[in-house]
Order: structure tokens, then sequence, then C-alpha cells
């Protein structure tokens, strides 16, 4: 896989990054990974490092109440080996499963721009190629989605992102689709436990 730390192809979340190194000396504020085997035949795309979370500990997901969500499900479905994930080196393992994002840096109030999403879909596609024929891809949220789309070759308005919406894609793969599991979502009623999990089920049937 191809090294992200020294990317600046986005002058803007450079930027942000070494201003968030300024106010927080112990966080990452670094472009951020995907965790889990590359080769795992679920992969999770979120949006993006948020700055409390994936950000300070340099893990997807790590360290925030959106990830508390993903990892407490992933736990419950088989897919990690423990239910809470809050620090990069708390050894937990995921199981046939690899999170990473759209965009790998953290963006001001969590909002990349178009560019800076395409500037960063080849890492994306990299990690889309590894997948295995038959794997699954859930996109958490619409920018996710239409960044899978984007990094398999497909138009954006080849298909129209819904939550629990599954699509076939090339190369044998298959796109679920989720609502993302953030703390607004949860608060304003759109997504709840249950409608997520539903998502895993459908996802451990197609693995099946």
């Amino acid at each position: 896989m191809t090294d992200l730390y020294g990317c600046e192809l986005c002058p803007r979340l450079s930027a942000y990054r070494i201003e968030q190194k300024t106010r927080f000396p112990a966080y990452h504020c670094l472009p951020v990974a995907g965790f889990g085997a590359i080769d795992a035949r679920l992969l999770i795309v979120g949006l993006a490092p948020g700055l409390h979370g994936a950000n300070a500990t340099g893990r997807p997901f790590t360290g925030d109440a959106s990830g508390q969500t993903l990892f407490e499900t992933l736990y419950k479905f088989g897919f990690a080996d423990q239910p809470r994930s809050r620090r990069g080196d708390d050894c937990m393992h995921l199981i046939d499963c690899r999170v990473t994002n759209a965009v790998k840096c953290l963006p001001p109030q969590n909002r990349p721009s178009g560019a800076e999403i395409r500037q960063c879909n080849p890492y994306l596609r990299e990690e889309i190629e590894q997948l295995k024929a038959g794997s699954v891809i859930l996109a958490l949220g619409t920018i996710a989605h239409r960044s899978v789309l984007t990094a398999v070759g497909l138009p954006q308005t080849s298909i129209r992102f819904r939550h629990l919406g599954e699509h076939a894609l090339p190369a044998e793969l298959r796109l679920i689709d989720s609502y993302h599991c953030s703390r607004y979502n949860f608060n304003t009623g759109r997504l709840n436990r249950r409608m997520f999990e539903q998502v895993f089920e459908r996802i451990v049937g197609l693995l099946r």
C-alpha cells in the first residue's frame, strides 16, 4: 500500500493538520491509514477522521462516538475481538474486516471540499483493488458512497445512495449503503441501533 504520511496533495488539509498539532501536540495530526487486513472481505468506508477521534488516535473511528457505535456493532457480529476502541494501541483486532475513510485527513468542520475528496480517491481505489471477488463494501453516508463509485470507475449518478441499499459493483463486489453512525444521526433519529444492525445482518448473509 502507498505510504500516506508524506501526502500533501491538499494544501488546506495539510495546513489544518499543522494547526491542530500546535493546539494538541499529543495528537496524531497526520493522514489516517485504514485499519485491518488489506484483503479482508468487508471494507467499511467512512467520511474522514474526526478531530478528537482518528485525528487524535491515528486509527479510523477510534476515540469518538461514531467509532464506539461501529466497534460495538462489529464485535456483536463477529468482526472485532473487543467492543470498544478508544486508543490506537489498545490491541484491538478486526476479523475479516477493514475500516477506512474516503478522505484520510481531518477537514475543517468535518467538511472536505469536492476537490479534496477527488484528490484522496486514489488511496481508496488502491484499498478496493485489494478486495477479493465476493467482498462487501459498506459505505457510511453519501460521500463514502460516491467515493466508492468513483474508485471503481462508475459515474456518480449511476447508483443512488439509500439506507440499506444494495448494489452490484465491478469485480464481483457488493456495495451496501448505511447512514453514517454519527452521534448527529442518532440524536436526530435518522439512524437507530436496530437500523444499523440490520445493515450488518445483511452483510453477514452476503459473506456467508
